[in-house]
This record gives structure tokens, sequence and C-alpha cells, in this order.
């Protein structure tokens, strides 16, 4: 008799982390074969946690489309501390480089743990600022956990995967799919209490991340660009975000 964390694991495995595949093969309570089981279970490398098990972060069971399972590296206990989100775009100007990592140094200083989703540009800014200053980060990948997107992210990888956190709803070497990182978003949002962008397009999968935030009744941050560029942070602030032009602006809430 398999424990249900075995369960959920199995299908998560079996249908590669699709919530829907695995909600339905629990709704029509699909049979488990013992063959198969075992040999899917002996592919998963990293660690798991599922929504019915104590470890399972509490702020995801109430989102949408909460993950049956999240597979992980490193210590799962970084999701107990003050985590922001800190997102933004993947080919950022230098003043998004600067002012990210300005703010980033800041808020680990103030024991924030900084979570984002490791792509390109903002992203790996905020992850590289967090290692090279002592902080904690968490990466929330759009692929397999044991897959590496983007290749260029590998020094990140490495380095978060034993002294900080990667988490995927994707087991093993599952290959990204383009609507894979919209679904990724709304976990972003979930584990934080609060989001802050730091530069954006007024239509990128920033703004996606931002509204699963909304929706989950989170706390924007923005900061504000040049009105000839990029200007989805100062929409963002027309619409209610809150304006940073320092950290203290965050801490303020």
């Amino acid at each position: 008799m398999h424990k249900i964390e075995e369960i959920l694991a199995f299908f998560s495995i079996k249908y590669l982390g699709d919530f829907q595949l695995i909600y339905n093969a629990l709704d029509k309570q699909e049979t488990v074969d013992q063959e198969e089981f075992d040999l899917l279970m002996k592919t998963n490398q990293a660690k798991y946690t599922t929504i019915v098990s104590d470890d399972y972060p509490e702020s995801l069971k109430f989102i949408k489309y909460p993950p049956f399972v999240l597979f992980y590296y490193g210590n799962l206990k970084l999701l107990d501390e003050k985590c922001i989100g800190v997102i933004g775009m993947r080919v950022p100007s230098e003043y998004g480089k600067s002012i990210t990592n300005r703010l980033v140094k800041n808020l680990i200083y103030e024991n924030y743990t900084i979570v984002s989703g490791m792509a390109l540009g903002i992203d790996a800014i905020a992850h590289r600022t967090s290692l090279n200053n002592f902080g904690k980060t968490v990466a929330i990948l759009g692929s397999g956990i044991d897959y590496c997107y983007p290749k260029r992210n590998r020094d990140i990888y490495e380095s978060m995967k034993d002294n900080h956190l990667i988490i995927s709803e994707y087991p093993g070497s599952t290959v990204p799919q383009k609507d894979n990182f919209p679904k990724r978003n709304r976990i972003i949002a979930g584990l934080c209490s609060s989001l802050l962008v730091c530069e954006a397009r007024e239509r990128s999968g920033t703004m996606i991340t931002v509204g699963h935030a909304l929706e989950q009744g989170k706390d924007i941050f923005a900061v504000p660009s040049n009105i000839d560029e990029n200007i989805g942070c100062n929409i963002l602030i027309q619409q209610g975000a809150k304006l940073v032009n320092c950290v203290q602006d965050i801490f303020d809430g």
C-alpha cells in the first residue's frame, strides 16, 4: 500500500508535472502499476514535498492550481523566512541592472530571502547578488528540477543547489515548454509576501507574475523608469503599486 505522498509523486513524475493530468489521474483513481511505480520513482534524484506533506509551503495551498508536488534541492526551510520576489526584464538596461543590484543588497542586509525565476536578466542579477553578498535566495524553475535552463545560468544553479533552494513542479530533466513559464510565475508570487519589479515592459512575463501576485493579495513594489523606454513599472505605479525610490520604501510598505 503506497502512501498518498508517494502516489502524488508517482503521478507527478508520470505526467511531467502537468497539473490537469495529475488531477485527472487522482479524480479517476487511476491504478498504480507496481512495476511502473518502481521504475519511475527510481528516476527521481531530487527531494520532494507534496500538498499533503507537513513541510509543504502553507502559502501555496491558497493559490489557484497549487502544485501537487514540489521537487527541490537545498533548504526548504528558507521558505519560512521573510521572502520577497524580485523580477524584471530578461534584457535589462544598465539602470535596471544597477538598481536591482543595489536594492537586493539592501534587502539581504535586512534578512530578506530573495525569490526569483532564474531567468536571464533581472532574475539572474537578483540571485547572483544574493550569492555574492552572503544572502539567501530561492529559484523557481520552469523546467525540470534537473534541467538547468537557461544554460548560461549553470553557475547559479550549481551554487544554489546545496546551500540555498531550487524548486520545480516539473520532475527530472523535463524539457521546458513555452507554457511552463507563465505557470511557474504563480509559484513565485505564491511563495512571497511581496513582489519587487525592477524593470519591465508593458506586456511581458513579469506582468503575468504581477497578475498572479495581485490575485493572491500581495503587495507590489515598482521602481520608476524613464518614460521613453520600458514603461511597465510606471504603469504599475499608475495602477497602485508602491513607488520605490529606495529600499526603505519597501520596509515601510
